[in-house]
């Protein structure tokens, strides 16, 4: 299995480089800029060990987390206020939460009549749905026009060709029907926000993450002949201004833990970027 060579002075060497491209570009002054270089010399004296990580497929490393999932803290479970929004203006109807999960969208469909489907059988046990069913994105296991409403949260990233799932998404679509989908922006995978599990013999792993862009969303459902309502880039806070620790915390929390070594690096790379990515959908009636 291909494994990822994760060194932490690489991270932070590499968030330094981001936040001086930001000072090389008007958002900082001399004196952040001359931190920062101080600050790399200061990194690369660190005794920080690398990880190597092996890639986990989605249903390995779901299985790995299902009996944790719910009761960790995530900051991309951050999307359900604006999915709250988006579906308080959707009539009530036949539901699909595609790639469901434990349910974490599947609770917000009060009122809907839902279908629950995911390729995790460990994940899909665990979700609140009656009608569950256990599939794939590029083969949903729902007939042609069967619902009215399709949502997929922090799924759409783990695929490495949107076209077909999302041509899936408008083939169960009832004509008028409306299709809501929450992930991880591509700028926040390309930061390593990216899910990490521990493999059956405690081994550390990744699942897949693609930097899908924006336009590749558009490009994937307007292919599939559907209609744009609506497009949020969530901007992520300014992480809390606090003194820089020296420790690097387990492999698990990374990069979190480790963009907590260099504050004030973290904060010109990460505040007021986007963090999350909501789409809005709509089949078209003709």
């Amino acid at each position: 299995m291909p494994v990822i060579h994760e060194d932490p002075k690489a991270y932070l060497v590499a968030l330094e480089g981001m936040a001086l491209l930001r000072a090389f570009t008007g958002h900082h002054d001399a004196d952040f800029t001359r931190a920062r270089l101080d600050e790399v010399r200061r990194v690369l004296d660190l005794p920080l060990e690398s990880v190597e990580v092996e890639r986990a497929d989605t249903v390995t490393g779901y299985r790995a987390w299902a009996a944790t999932y719910d009761g960790e803290e995530n900051a991309a479970f951050a999307d359900v206020p604006l999915v709250e929004e988006v579906l308080a203006g959707v009539p009530r109807g036949r539901a699909l939460d595609a790639a469901a999960g434990t349910g974490r969208l599947t609770r917000l469909l009060g009122g809907h009549e839902v279908i629950a489907v995911d390729s995790s059988a460990e994940m899909l046990a665990l979700n609140p749905a009656v009608d569950k069913r256990l599939g794939e994105l590029t083969a949903l296991p729902v007939g042609d026009a069967e619902v009215d409403l399709v949502v997929c949260g922090l799924a759409l990233s783990h695929v490495p060709d949107l076209g077909p799932v999302v041509a899936e998404f408008a083939r169960v679509l009832r004509p008028g029907g409306y299709l809501v989908t929450s992930d991880v922006h591509p700028e926040a995978v390309a930061r390593g926000s990216i899910p990490a599990v521990r493999g059956p013999g405690g081994q550390p792993m990744r699942l897949p993450a693609h930097e899908h862009l924006v336009g590749d969303y558009l490009r994937a459902a307007m292919g599939a002949g559907l209609e744009l309502l609506r497009c949020e880039e969530s901007r992520l806070p300014s992480p809390p201004d606090r003194p820089a620790t020296t420790d690097p915390g387990p492999w698990d929390t990374w990069p979190w833990s480790l963009a907590a070594m260099v504050p004030e690096a973290a904060r010109a790379v990460t505040a007021g970027r986007p963090g999350m990515l909501l789409l809005q959908w709509r089949r078209p009636l003709g």
